[in-house]
């Protein structure tokens, strides 16, 4: 409806009429959204991979991880969208296939890419709450770029508004309609998510999942807002509940809850972090080595 509208920020004295396609080759569309997509995904393993080391695992694994729960991750988005929309699909199931027309759904994504990681861990004999906290900080990495691909489409934005921070869009009869910027205020409150956790996992970490209970808890509290805010919400059946803002308040309700009763009742130990574990075994093979060497030399 809006894919050829200028979009203004009245109030910000911006103005701009971006393409939703970046270039062409071979005759064939390449959208900003696809690339924007593909850079969060790119930024996400980089730093995925350079933080694994605060986190007790190698890079090697963290890739391993990566090359598992992302193809399933976007399976599990898909399935989630359809099953929701499955009217539009429903005289041709086939066309579920068709991700490059659109359709996916973030909670899908994170359900499917959390079972994952519950089963690579176990194979790899890693803790599971690692993988949890490192997957986490990259999905939110992914998320802060991926709101940018909407804007660039003119999609998943709010209500009507006119509110500081509108958004306009013209239609097709020339009219301007001011909207909640919703992809803005996501993007947004990811990145100060981001930053938070960022800061926060590199000094105060108590426990191994720590990580991926704040980001299921600060995601939830933002999206129950956000989505509540939008005109494309994916419903419960033929009820009026939001899929999202229901999933949404239920996570936070429960992450809030376990982390409450792991750092209030349990009082975990930072010395059993998987990364302070491995650095006291890696210390105490070098001075077993040396200890070695001292009585051969003996």
């Amino acid at each position: 409806m809006f894919l050829t509208s200028p979009i203004t920020f009245p109030n910000l004295g911006i103005s701009v009429d971006p393409s939703p396609v970046a270039l062409r080759v071979f005759g064939k569309d390449i959208y900003w959204y696809g690339i924007i997509i593909a850079v969060g995904f790119v930024l996400a393993v980089v730093y995925m991979m350079y933080r694994s080391k605060d986190f007790g695992v190698t890079s090697d694994d963290t890739l391993d991880l990566v090359l598992w729960t992302v193809p399933i991750g976007v399976i599990c988005a898909r399935l989630y969208y359809c099953i929701f929309y499955w009217e539009l699909y429903a005289d041709n199931p086939i066309s579920m296939l068709y991700i490059w027309q659109g359709g996916l759904a973030i909670y899908g994504a994170v359900i499917g890419g959390a079972v994952t990681v519950v089963i690579v861990s176990k194979v790899k004999k890693i803790k599971t709450g690692v993988f949890l906290d490192l997957a986490s900080m990259g999905v939110l990495i992914g998320q802060i770029f991926g709101r940018w691909g909407n804007f660039m489409n003119r999609e998943a934005h709010g209500s009507v508004t006119d509110s500081f921070f509108k958004m306009g869009l013209v239609d097709a009869a020339g009219q301007v309609t001011y909207y909640h910027p919703t992809f803005l205020y996501e993007s947004v409150w990811n990145l100060v998510g981001f930053i938070g956790i960022h800061f926060l996992s590199k000094k105060k970490r108590k426990f191994d999942g720590e990580v991926f209970l704040l980001y299921i808890g600060w995601y939830g509290l933002g999206r129950a807002w956000i989505e509540g805010l939008r005109t494309d919400s994916l419903m419960l059946f033929s009820t009026d509940i939001r899929v999202s803002q229901l999933v949404a308040i239920v996570s936070f309700v429960a992450a809030a809850a376990v982390l409450a009763y792991v750092l209030l009742k349990k009082k975990p130990n930072p010395d059993d972090l998987l990364v302070n574990v491995r650095a006291r075994e890696a210390a105490e093979a070098a001075r077993a080595a040396v200890q070695a060497e001292e009585s051969d030399n003996l």
